[in-house]
């Protein structure tokens, strides 16, 4: 029986998928990482996406019954935090680092314990410079606020990956050379990955992956 990967989070993740069609995984990391892993092993897995942009830790543990447990995933893959910081910039609604420890610890505890078999990738949350991330005029302070809150968020995410034995899938440094080699290639507004930021993310969920097999 084909084994089913989920993947969750928020924008970043949900890039366009469908809510009626789940074959429909929308055009970003998950799509690439499953139309590479379902080209090679066609027959093994099924793939469902139920990222949601805007979505901060606290709206992703909100439906975690509807759209984690009750669809019994065999592999649970999580990208969540940026919102929690720029919810804060954007309209004083963050989450704080504290409570993004709380309630990211308790989602996996509670999804662990209604599917005790269950494989969880944990990947971690990034920041680059962009249209939405760069100080300006209007927001002098935007990136210098921004980026260690995010850093931050990225130490807490692998502490909990650790803590759960989940695979944590670093990200950061591998886009931030990136970064250096070709600005703005790889995201434009900072937050958002283009074709080509997906892709790299793709990869390496991909090498997480399969070392876990």
């Amino acid at each position: 029986m084909a084994k089913t990967i989920l993947f969750q989070g928020d924008s970043i993740t949900d890039a366009g998928r469908s809510r009626e069609n789940d074959k429909v995984l929308g055009q970003g990391y998950a799509f690439l990482a499953a139309a590479e892993l379902g080209t090679d092993a066609p027959d093994d897995y099924t793939f469902l996406n139920r990222g949601i942009g805007g979505n901060r830790t606290i709206d992703l543990y909100a439906r975690i019954k509807a759209d984690i447990i009750n669809l019994k995933p065999d592999y649970l893959s999580i990208l969540i935090g940026v919102n929690d910081v720029y919810a804060q910039v954007r309209n004083d609604n963050g989450v704080s680092a504290k409570k993004y420890e709380i309630i990211y610890d308790l989602l996996l505890s509670e999804v662990k314990a209604a599917l005790p078999d269950i494989k969880l990738m944990i990947l971690e949350p990034f920041l680059l410079p962009g249209t939405t991330t760069n100080n300006s005029e209007e927001n002098p302070d935007r990136w210098d606020f921004m980026r260690p809150e995010i850093e931050n968020r990225a130490r807490i995410a692998e502490g909990v990956a650790k803590k759960h034995n989940a695979k944590f899938v670093p990200l950061q440094k591998m886009l931030d050379e990136a970064h250096a080699k070709n600005p703005g290639v790889w995201s434009g507004d900072g937050i958002h990955p283009t074709g080509a930021g997906h892709t790299l993310i793709k990869e390496a969920w991909l090498k997480a992956f399969r070392e876990m097999e």
